[in-house]
């Protein structure tokens, strides 16, 4: 084990790494669903112009990632994750006073910087330059706990918004921010001071990163993440159009959550028996295998689409952290995510509107199978990858 492994278990790091997660996840990104009509109504302004902001913020988000991977090579996460807890507040605290429309953009601004600082990237890439090879385990259990994020604050946010009101929610967010995310990382993440990077043992050689395989694995990611933000916008309304009524799509998108904790679990568990790679094409594959089966009509066959959308989407959360540390290794880890995260982020930004029309124009089911032929060969750009020789398998934590 490494010397910074000496500091906190592998596991302990998963689940501290995991709360932050799941504290800055929810309060952010997860935000918009529950605020924007309130907000729009109170601001005067159409929801439409309000959710710009939170493309923008992606947009920035992407711009900084890789700076923010390079500092975490050099430095440790830990000074990272801390700070963006501290510019998440204040871009939250911003979204709180705003009068207009451009103070509004103003704080998604910074919260773009903070969710790049802070988000998966970052807390993958700390794992990975405290642990090594290691982190695999790690990385699998920052998802775990980071899967319950939207459940959670999705739940909290409408059940508190109706006696605080949209800004009173934001302030209580950012106590809870300042108040329990913030001294936990302070208090339970290693720092990767001087000391500690002279006691770990040698990363070895950086492995030579081809240009060829960062496009595959960028495309990759790229591609699931514009189906899952295009799909995540939409998904009631093309529910709907596969002959759903209102409560049974309500009952069958809710099903998604849970498929993704799934997905991770059996990734913990039972996908230990089988390669990275055959495990990350199979949780490729169960996207379009999920389209092909709605065909069949109704809501069972509507939920089974649902699990194995959601435990793909689960499985393809953890490949994000742990394919770039197999493929290059831990030198410079953190820096390849960052440059990783920059076409993902722009996924995630375009894909709501430019899926729109495609949503408005044709039926429900030609949209799934689009969505499927996608994923599909979103799956096939595994295929060239080749984990390197001497890579030796993690040890159990």
């Amino acid at each position: 084990m490494s010397a910074s492994g000496q500091s906190i278990s592998r596991k302990r790091l998963g689940a501290v790494l995991g709360v932050n997660q799941t504290l800055s996840w929810g309060m952010t990104f997860y935000l918009p669903a529950v605020v924007a009509v309130p907000a729009a109504n109170d601001l005067g302004v159409t929801t439409f112009s309000l959710l710009g902001a939170f493309s923008l913020s992606l947009l920035i988000s992407g711009f900084c990632a890789p700076r923010v991977g390079g500092w975490i090579d050099k430095h440790g996460g830990k000074g990272s994750i801390a700070l963006s807890i501290v510019v998440l507040s204040a871009g939250l605290a911003l979204l709180a006073a705003s009068p207009n429309l451009a103070v509004w953009y103003a704080g998604w601004i910074v919260i773009g910087v903070g969710m790049a600082m802070g988000l998966y990237d970052a807390a993958f890439a700390t794992a990975g330059t405290l642990l090594g090879r290691d982190a695999g385990p790690t990385i699998t259990g920052i998802t775990l706990f980071a899967g319950f994020a939207s459940t959670v604050f999705w739940t909290l946010g409408a059940a508190i918004i109706g006696q605080t009101g949209w800004r009173g929610l934001l302030v209580l967010y950012i106590g809870i921010m300042l108040l329990l995310n913030l001294p936990m990382v302070l208090a339970l993440v290693p720092r990767l001071d001087r000391n500690l990077k002279e006691a770990k043992p040698d990363p070895g050689p950086r492995i030579p990163v081809s240009r060829p395989i960062v496009a595959c694995l960028a495309g990759f990611f790229a591609l699931r993440w514009f189906i899952t933000s295009a799909i995540a916008v939409h998904i009631l309304a093309l529910l709907h159009g596969i002959g759903l009524n209102a409560a049974e799509a309500v009952v069958v998108a809710s099903l998604i959550g849970p498929g993704q904790v799934a997905g991770r679990v059996l990734e913990a568990t039972i996908g230990r028996k089988f390669g990275l790679l055959l495990r990350a094409r199979l949780g490729a594959l169960f996207f379009p295998l999920g389209a092909m089966i709605l065909p069949l009509g109704g809501p069972v066959a509507a939920t089974g689409f649902a699990l194995l959308y959601g435990m793909s989407n689960g499985i393809l959360t953890i490949n994000r952290g742990t394919l770039p540390l197999a493929l290059f290794g831990p030198n410079g880890y953190a820096t390849v995510l960052g440059w990783l995260a920059v076409p993902v982020q722009l996924a995630q930004a375009i894909a709501p509107t430019l899926a729109a029309p495609v949503v408005a124009a044709l039926p429900a089911l030609w949209v799934f199978g689009i969505a499927g032929l996608l994923g599909l060969a979103a799956a096939l750009l595994l295929l060239p990858l080749r984990l390197p020789p001497d890579q030796s398998p993690p040890r159990k934590a």
